[in-house]
């Protein structure tokens, strides 16, 4: 069955996916661009320029944006429910005292995921830079956009960046796109009534959650309150999931509803785990709730969370997919894929690298798994459990 293969697909991701968003979109290339050939380099590149123009968690609303592609609405909820999953169980497994991985941050197996995430990413640009940057112009706009990136970091530079890339490439090659084989009629917003009213709820619950927070009579902790409470954080988390710490913490420790050495425990354990660091919000669900089944509202926090980009992705795809197609809008987009292969260049070097390797071994150890997925094709699960045993028994 179609669903069945995609949740588990994206399960076996959510159990190897180590080292954060951008290594995500590294363990995701290799996996469903590479392997499976669910989707192809072009269309992997314009959905994940799409998720980096929108708030929120960059490789989970690429899993449901590969989802959505793979089998509609249907394969994006069983994507996102297999990637999310295993990261979410440990979370709240870690609330209710079943585990104690902030002791081991430091541990040797962690230090060899680190390189696992090195590698996937290096793979990922290697692959994508061959694709997508076929000639010098956007092989220029690719190291510039990665030496501008590490020059002047920040979302807004992301954002700029994309941007300039579009540009230039609407400019460089609007004037050698063929007419398209099937001609792209105009864009009516009717013929998509169901993202036009995902649009609207989200618009609705962003205007309206803060007034219900607001002027609800409770002073304390209730669940109306800890949904808008997470559901804004979840809607305003430009720049990724890292933004969520100031954004969470404002919500949660000065209401009383956590402490600080609790706070800070849960995001060091998410540190180390596997999948979407936005799963962190099942871990302060579970942990503010001192009833008889406290993991109920760590559910409730992690569909919170999530919910604004999935609602958010899933009204801009049906229009995205169909913009896309456009010639003038092709030409645009093979600056912006250029411009998405130098952003994952700047977070190769920093701060997957700079992070990760700390000596010539690690530098080896990552040039032998280089070549084993790029030319060995072995596949990512093999490297990830191979440079885990490296990093706890040799470096």
């Amino acid at each position: 069955p179609v669903m069945l293969d995609i949740a588990l697909a994206f399960f076996r991701l959510g159990c190897l996916s180590f080292g954060g968003p951008i290594a995500h979109l590294g363990y995701l290339h290799a996996d469903i661009v590479r392997r499976r050939q669910w989707i192809d380099e072009a269309g992997f590149s314009d959905l994940v320029a799409l998720c980096q123009f929108l708030p929120g968690p960059a490789s989970s609303q690429v899993v449901f944006g590969l989802g959505m592609h793979r089998a509609g609405l249907p394969g994006a909820l069983a994507a996102t429910f297999g990637f999310t999953l295993p990261s979410a169980l440990l979370m709240i497994g870690f609330a209710l005292g079943a585990g104690q991985l902030t002791g081991h941050t430091h541990a040797g197996w962690l230090a060899g995921l680190q390189l696992a995430a090195v590698t996937m990413v290096a793979q990922a640009v290697w692959s994508m830079g061959e694709r997508l940057c076929p000639d010098w112009p956007r092989l220029a706009l690719c190291f510039g956009a990665a030496v501008t990136l590490l020059t002047l970091p920040g979302t807004a530079t992301q954002l700029a960046v994309l941007v300039t890339g579009g540009l230039f490439g609407w400019l460089r090659y609007r004037t050698h796109q063929p007419p398209a084989a099937k001609p792209v009629g105009p864009l009516r917003l009717a013929q998509h009534p169901w993202a036009l009213a995902t649009l609207a709820v989200h618009g609705t619950l962003l205007l309206l959650l803060p007034w219900l927070a607001t002027s609800s009579s409770s002073a304390g902790m209730s669940w109306s309150r800890v949904f808008a409470a997470f559901y804004r954080s979840g809607a305003l988390a430009f720049g990724g999931a890292h933004v969520l710490l100031p954004l969470l913490r404002d919500q949660v420790v000065p209401t009383g509803w956590l402490d600080d050495g609790r706070f800070l425990a849960g995001y060091g354990a998410a540190q180390a785990l596997p999948g979407p660091l936005f799963t962190f919000s099942a871990y302060l669900g579970t942990a503010m709730d001192n009833g008889p089944s406290p993991w109920w509202l760590g559910l409730w926090c992690l569909l919170a969370l999530f919910l604004p980009s999935w609602l958010q992705v899933g009204g801009m795809l049906p229009f995205w997919q169909k913009v896309r197609r456009i010639p003038w809008m092709q030409a645009t987009l093979q600056g912006t894929n250029a411009a998405v292969v130098g952003l994952l260049l700047a977070a190769l070097y920093d701060p997957i690298m700079t992070e990760s390797l700390r000596s010539m071994a690690d530098v080896a150890a990552v040039l032998v798994a280089f070549a084993a997925v790029q030319w060995g094709k072995v596949p990512a699960w093999a490297v990830v459990g191979g440079l885990a045993g490296v990093g706890q028994w040799v470096l």
